[in-house]
């Protein structure tokens, strides 16, 4: 009931009408508990015309294993430290809200987390560096906030399991570490920063898992010619940057691939059309400096 006050109903929402004193919250909407203990294990509200911020009162419900607040604009404020008591959380997602302040230290306590999604909200400052302390994550979701620094060089150390990391439409700067080249990550998402320099380490052929590459929409400056392929690629976007050299003859041999964004860049030479590539159309790769080739109308010399 302290989680209900703390949230606000405008004049067109019917606020949480089943949470009613003294009857039982399993049965409440957007409630789950255990069937054998009766303990509450899921608190998930989304998508109503709330404003207020989220209480503190969640650090109380000790088994809760999922939590989350999604599409409430008006929820401001920070991330209740009380949160830190929840040693059972897998899941934890505060999107589309209006959070603000920076993505606090303490998460890192959330040690059995699995997910966490912090999507669009108001976060600014830097990325939490211990956020790689989290042994059994394997999302991270920060896309779509106001970060700024660098990557931190922390990312390409997890402890645990290696996550996919989606950390777009922020305000990020300077090189990604090199060691995330070392990661054999299921998908990466840095587009659409400021990010700049050597980027080619995130292609690396010994990858099992690696199915998405985004770097678009950043400065990164580096020679594709000779970048090698994740055996596993499905998606590929690289453009709207500054990447020069050619297009590597072997991504023909990618037989994942379902997506390919190569386009605004510095590339030259022939474009690859056995395998695959006969898919992609022009759009792929228009605006580069001098492919050529099909599907391009531009004839190689």
């Amino acid at each position: 009931m302290n989680i209900k006050k703390s949230l606000i109903p405008n004049e067109l929402s019917y606020g949480l009408p089943s949470w009613v004193q003294n009857t039982d919250c399993c049965h409440w909407d957007g409630v789950r508990c255990d069937s054998k203990t009766n303990r509450v294990t899921d608190l998930g509200i989304a998508g109503s015309e709330f404003s207020g911020q989220i209480s503190s009162s969640v650090g109380d419900l000790p088994y809760l294993k999922n939590l989350g607040f999604r599409d409430f604009k008006n929820i401001t404020g920070s991330i209740p430290r009380s949160i830190t008591k929840l040693k059972h959380l897998k899941f934890l997602e505060l999107s589309y809200l209006g959070l603000s302040g920076p993505i606090p230290n303490f998460l890192n306590q959330l040690t059995t987390l699995n997910y966490l999604y912090l999507t669009n909200n108001q976060f600014s400052g830097s990325i939490p560096p211990n956020l790689s302390d989290l042994k059994n994550i394997r999302t991270i979701q920060l896309n779509g906030n106001k970060l700024t620094g660098s990557i931190p060089e922390s990312f390409g150390k997890f402890t645990g399991s290696v996550p996919s990391i989606f950390l777009s439409g922020n305000k990020l700067t300077g090189p990604i570490p090199k060691s995330l080249g070392a990661l054999d990550f299921g998908m990466i998402d840095l587009s659409s920063n400021r990010l700049v320099g050597d980027a080619s380490m995130l292609f690396n052929p010994n990858h099992g898992l690696t199915g998405i590459i985004n770097l678009s929409r950043n400065q990164f400056a580096f020679n594709f010619t000779n970048v090698k392929f994740p055996r596993n690629l499905n998606t590929l976007d690289i453009s709207y940057n500054k990447i020069f050299g050619g297009i590597p003859q072997e991504i023909e041999g990618l037989e994942s691939l379902e997506m390919l964004k190569l386009g605004y860049n510095r590339l030259c030479g022939n474009i690859p059309n056995g395998g695959r590539m006969q898919r992609f159309t022009s759009t792929s790769f228009m605006r580069s400096k001098c492919l050529c080739g099909s599907p391009l109308n531009i004839s190689c010399m």
